[in-house]
């Protein structure tokens, strides 16, 4: 809260300088005053913007040139910045422009007050607003955050069970359910650390995510339920294009072409055509596909090349 209010008191000390007079005050009701005062006193006047620039002439100042820097007249201040100058002359008696003088200078006091008051008015909405859409903003990504896995962006275990378990309430069949284990993670982990082996799995992750997307799997429910295993379900999918999918990320992690990393999965699929058929149970037999999947792939001529490929150039 206190740097809040420390940034909003900044805030308010900086952002005088990006304000003009029509932004602050209504210059047409400001000329109608000052048009009155020439009226009942004779006192003429100029106002400009804080550069010179001229925004209304009462009266006849000829050549008469701003200088706002070495002659600024009266100034309009809000929070110690210069907005306007206010300059007068006086061709009529003395003492009628005396009087004149003593109430403009009442007026632009008044005018400077009323200025400040609609500044900081303004930077009160601005500032209330930005604070409404970084709430707005924050409630999002904590939403995102529970729901979300950090490394991936895919769903966490949690909320992929959710899912699951909204699916079974609704009774949608025909849903393929998908296992995905990452061959030898360990391995990628071992040899070249953490990082890299975090890049193994977001990249596994964002192959099944833009491969679901392609094949216009739009619906289709991803999360990351271990560290090196993902859980996929396909909702309203038949047989063949279930399977289809799982071909395509696996021929996406098999040509994927990196110094280190030679990303490839192992793809167990079950599909739940029976509303009375429990999710767990239907996940489990993929699981026991995605074993067998891995070790067919891990006995294949050429694996082991192909994995070790990175310890060439660690």
């Amino acid at each position: 809260m206190n740097d809040k209010r420390t940034a909003f008191a900044q805030r308010i000390e900086q952002n005088s300088k990006n304000y003009s007079p029509r932004d602050l005050f209504d210059l047409e009701l400001a000329e109608r005053m000052l048009t009155r005062f020439r009226q009942c006193f004779g006192l003429e006047s100029l106002m400009t913007d804080r550069h010179g620039n001229i925004l209304m002439t009462i009266g006849n100042f000829g050549d008469f040139k701003p200088d706002v820097v070495n002659e600024p007249g009266n100034k309009i201040r809000v929070k110690g910045r210069t907005i306007c100058h206010i300059y007068t002359k006086s061709p009529a008696a003395e003492g009628a422009s005396d009087v004149g003088r003593s109430i403009l200078d009442a007026y632009i006091e008044t005018l400077e007050r009323y200025s400040e008051k609609s500044y900081l008015a303004s930077e009160q909405a601005v500032y209330i607003e930005e604070l409404e859409q970084q709430l707005e903003k924050d409630a999002a990504q904590t939403q995102y955050s529970g729901q979300n896995d950090p490394l991936t962006g895919v769903l966490n275990r949690n909320h992929f069970i959710s899912q699951m378990k909204e699916l079974a309430e609704r009774e949608v069949v025909p849903t393929a359910a998908i296992c995905v284990n990452i061959n030898d993670w360990r391995f990628v982990d071992n040899n070249f650390g953490e990082e890299e082996s975090d890049r193994l799995i977001v990249t596994v992750a964002e192959i099944l995510k833009a491969k679901a997307e392609e094949a216009g799997l739009e619906h289709a429910v991803i999360g990351r339920v271990e560290g090196d295993v993902f859980n996929v379900l396909l909702p309203l999918t038949e047989e063949d294009e279930a399977k289809a999918y799982c071909d395509i990320i696996q021929q996406a992690c098999d040509s994927f072409e990196d110094e280190r990393l030679a990303p490839s999965v192992a793809v167990g699929c079950v599909m739940r055509t029976n509303v009375e058929e429990s999710f767990k149970n239907i996940l489990s037999d993929a699981e026991y596909a995605m074993l067998e999947n891995k070790f067919a792939i891990k006995n294949a001529p050429g694996y082991r090349e192909r994995l070790e490929k990175g310890l060439k150039n660690a």
